[in-house]
Formats: C-alpha cells, structure tokens, sequence
C-alpha cells in the first residue's frame, strides 16, 4: 500500500495566523493570502509535494494554478485557468499533466484542453463490483492522453459543442500467474491507442463556477472511439453529470452531484473501463479498485463557510460499477469531511483536504483514503 508523507504548503497556512502574514515573503503572501477585490487580477499558486512507497521510491514535484479572467469589464465572465502537475520518483518513473478551462468574455465560447504523460505503476485488483484486495497486481504503464474540447452558448444556460483526443497505453508484460491474466475479462493486456471524438451538450445555470452557492450544471458527452495500431476496438464512451447547489443560508450550501459512464462496443479494453473513487467522485475509494463497463454513483455535500478564509465540509455517497445489469444491493457506500482553505476569496479558489472512509469487506481493511487538491470536488 502506497503511503504518503505529503508536505504542502497548505499545513503550513493551516499553522499560520492572519495576523503573522506579514513576517512570510512577499510572494508567499501574494499566493496564499490574496485579499477580495473587485480588479479582476489574476493569481498564481503553488503546492509542492512529497510522498514515498516500495514500488517507486521518494517522488516528488508538486502542481501549479493560475487563474485569471479573459474581460475585466463583463461581471459575468467566468474565472478561466492553468493547471500544472508533475512528479519524478528515484526508481524512474514521472507524471506530467497540464490542462486550462478558457472563458471568452461573457462566456460566449468555453474551450478545454489538455495534455498528460504518466510512467508511473497502478495497483490492480480486476474487473468488476466485488474485486479482493488478496488479488491486487502493481503493473507498469505508459499513458499518453491528449484532449480538447469546445463549446458555444446558444443561451444564456445552454452551451453545445464537441469533445475530441488522442489516448496510446503501453503495458508491459507482467507475470502471467497474476489476476491480470487469469481474468478472462480483461482485455487489451498491453494497452492499445485510439482517438476520439464526439458532440457535448451542457447546461449551466451556476451563479459561479469557483465557488457555486445556487444554481446547476448538467454536462454530456459522446465519444465515438476508434482504435488504431494494435487496438482493434471501436465504440463509445457516453459521460452524464448532473450537479445542483441550493443556498440553505448564508454560510451553508448543499450540493449533489450525480454521474453516470459507460462505454460501448463489441470489446471491452480495461484501461477504458468506468472506474470507481477518485479525489472528486466516491471519495475513500483508490481509483481501479473497482471498474467494468458501467459506472452510477452519487454524492451530497454540505458546505460551510466559516469565514472567507476558511470552510468545512461533510458528505456522503455511494456508488457501483456493472456489466448489464445494477443492482441496488451493490451499492457501495462513502462519507467523510474536510476543511478548504480560500487563497483567493474574490475568485472563490481554494485548497481542498479531504478525507474519505468506504466499505469494509470481509477479511480486508476498511477503504479510505487522503486527499489535498486544488478546488471543490464538484
């Protein structure tokens, strides 16, 4: 089991008072402690990072984000971004990613785009809603990903466009006694490549989308997926969202988030299955412990904000992965709670620690897991 010795800076504005900020060099304050103004300014801020496990050694890098807004005139234009990530361990593995989230003024047109190279081991544990932690395989991986997409606002709430990338996995070949192998579900043993592309359609009715307090985003796409090279699979991916904030109070939000994903086709490569948990969606859960063709989860979170520095959240949720058929009785449950911090409050940006507790199966551990990130989990 990885274990993280993680050193941020948010322990370290956790541990400082307002009042001292003045003693900390001018762009730590300018990162962490910007003061709310109507100027629009941009801002920058960095998290550096520090964890160790057997498989890779001591990794460390750390993420980026900067943010800023395309109009300084328009009240309504949304907050656009830059968001960096990248690590390299002493045993030669590495992640990159950078991806930006760009809003014209008046949100007329919202372009994303990234791009993200992993070389970096993943545990497996097999397809499936009831995989055993007694089966888990630490396997290699080369994942290259590329994506963009645009859209248009047709309305003042609806917006349509497109989705489009280009994915490659490389996996090299491990010991054949393990589940990898031995499951005869698992497809594409060493990776494959493939592109996509499909329409989208969202509707967004968010007072902000930093920091929502009322309103809803309902997000959709389809990926026509076609492989090529070794990867003879074509088919689908079809993402759902749906998430709705309600202002209970000044200070107290509740939100509730909904996502379901599925892929199509005759094939079923492993590495494109739907899978559970992750920092934003079941949180508790390691990210593959659980995967197959069908994804339904959900999650409600309170939200309160204890001052516009800082704010405290509960949620709950649960969540499966199916092949046909869901099945109510093997929903998975999640809940836990976390603090942010607001480094910039007239944005609404913030630093998320989170912790989550999943399910305890038989024999095992109960599931859980940490997590410090940049932004709110929906």
């Amino acid at each position: 089991m990885k274990i993280f010795v993680t050193i941020l800076l948010f322990v370290f504005c956790v541990q400082t008072s307002q009042a001292q900020t003045h003693v900390l060099p001018k762009f730590i304050r300018k990162m962490f402690f910007n003061k709310a103004d109507s100027t629009k300014k941009s801002s920058f801020v960095v998290l550096p990072a520090i964890s160790s496990a057997p498989e890779t050694g001591l990794e460390v890098g750390g993420a980026g984000l900067y943010s800023f807004y395309t109009d300084s005139v328009k009240s309504d234009t949304r907050v656009s971004s830059i968001f960096g990530y990248a690590t390299v361990a002493t045993k030669g593995q590495s992640k990159f990613s950078i991806n930006t989230n760009y809003w014209t003024p008046g949100n007329s047109y919202h372009f994303a785009a990234g791009i993200s190279y992993y070389n970096f081991p993943f545990s497996f544990y097999g397809i499936g809603n009831d995989t055993r932690s007694a089966d888990v395989t630490q396997i290699d991986q080369q994942r290259l990903k590329f994506y963009l997409g645009a859209e248009k606002k047709l309305t003042d709430e609806l917006y349509v466009g497109f989705v489009s990338g280009a994915q490659r996995f490389h996996i090299p070949q491990t010991s054949y006694k393990t589940i990898f192998y031995t499951d005869k579900r698992v497809e594409n043993h060493g990776g494959g490549s493939n592109i996509y592309v499909g329409p989208s359609v969202t509707f967004d009715s968010r007072n902000n989308n930093t920091y929502t307090t009322k309103g809803a985003i309902i997000t959709s796409s389809f990926e026509v997926i076609r492989g090529y090279g070794k990867t003879d699979y074509s088919g689908g991916f079809l993402n759902v969202e749906y998430s709705q904030f309600f202002a209970l109070s000044k200070k107290f939000v509740l939100g509730v988030d909904i996502q379901e994903q599925s892929l199509t086709g005759s094939r079923s490569p492993f590495y494109l299955l739907p899978a559970l948990g992750n920092d934003e969606m079941m949180r508790g859960y390691y990210n593959g412990r659980y995967r197959d063709r069908n994804m339904l989860a959900g999650q409600t979170e309170l939200r309160y904000r204890l001052s516009p520095r800082w704010g405290l959240v509960g949620f709950v949720g649960t969540g499966e992965v199916f092949n046909k058929s869901f099945s109510w009785a093997e929903l998975k449950p999640n809940y836990g709670g976390g603090a942010r911090y607001f480094f910039d409050i007239e944005k609404g940006l913030s630093i998320r620690a989170d912790y989550g507790i999943g399910q305890k199966n038989p024999g095992e551990s109960r599931q859980s897991g940490f997590y410090l990130a940049l932004g709110q989990a929906f």
